[in-house]
């Protein structure tokens, strides 16, 4: 078992983070601004902590005593704040968990990147092929991934400046928490449902998602492969399948001009977005698909009846 410190506990990820980790017999203690109630409900520690105060937040994890800290913490949606808020606030908590978890003494750091870094959705971005992997060159269009490409490149200085310390990055594709399979709204205010009957709102993530449960599986898995994995290495972390109804390789080139023959090497709803090397390096694969996890509709369309 490893005391694990998640900051950004409390939010919609960290929240399913910290029960998950905590149901694999972690000893998790949550860092956040504000507690939340849901972690009450866990066997987890919460300490309200403002994280961008880099020495309170390094005395806080030296005194939490943890084997390994999972950064998430951030203003975690695109354009939902000023982009010059946005990146100067993502950064600064990098810096400072980042940077005091290795003052801390903390031997294992996973940090949240993002798949946004590649830059799709800019005008005229096409890749070099699908599906993206961790190969695929990272091209920031918005401050949001720019801050999560500086997590990147922060854990890549801390590395540099050598020490005992071990990291590992991720990039978790378009998060669904539990309740959001029944209804509730996800974090573009749209539910599931709504996002697969109309294809143009999950087309600017190009059809990626991952459950947040998936997350906290992969998550404890890497933990436990840290000590034996190459150091410093990034995962792609999303679903088996895409967020679609339709095959992706008829989808993509709707809403990406000039990807066809990029495009038709995906077969079926194959998603976009590979994670092959989670599976390679650490033997992980997501469990929770949309098709299964989905509640069914409360009101189905009735053949032939007006929509």
């Amino acid at each position: 078992m490893s005391r694990v410190v998640v900051t950004g506990g409390a939010g919609r990820l960290g929240r399913s983070l910290v029960a998950g980790l905590a149901d694999r017999g972690h000893d998790v203690v949550s860092f956040d601004r504000a507690a939340s109630d849901s972690v009450q409900l866990t066997d987890a520690e919460q300490r309200v902590i403002d994280l961008t105060d880099a020495d309170a937040t390094a005395r806080a994890l030296g005194d939490a005593k943890a084997d390994a800290v999972i950064h998430l913490a951030a203003i975690a949606v695109p354009f939902s704040a000023p982009e010059d808020v946005i990146l100067r606030t993502n950064a600064a908590l990098a810096m400072s968990v980042l940077g005091g978890a290795v003052r801390a003494g903390v031997g294992r750091v996973v940090a949240a990147s993002s798949p946004t870094v590649l830059g799709y959705g800019s005008p005229g971005w096409l890749p070099d092929r699908f599906p993206l992997d961790e190969q695929t060159a990272p091209r920031p269009s918005h401050a949001y991934a720019l801050s999560k490409l500086l997590v990147e490149q922060t854990v890549a200085m801390l590395r540099r400046q050598g020490g005992d310390t071990r990291f590992a990055l991720f990039r978790p594709c378009y998060v669904i928490a539990p309740e959001e399979w029944s209804g509730a709204p996800t974090q573009q205010g749209h539910t599931v449902r709504e996002r697969l009957d109309d294809p143009a709102l999950s087309a600017p993530a190009l059809f990626n998602y991952v459950d947040a449960r998936d997350v906290a599986g992969f998550a404890d898995t890497l933990l436990r492969a840290m000590p034996d994995i190459p150091d410093g290495e990034t995962f792609f972390v999303g679903a088996d399948d895409a967020l679609a109804r339709e095959p992706l390789a008829e989808l993509i080139p709707r809403f990406l001009p000039g990807s066809d023959e990029l495009a038709a090497v995906l077969t079926g709803t194959s998603p976009a977005f590979s994670n092959a090397k989670a599976h390679r390096l650490l033997g992980w694969r997501p469990v929770h698909s949309w098709r299964t996890a989905l509640a069914p509709d409360p009101h189905p369309q009735t053949p032939g009846a007006p929509a």
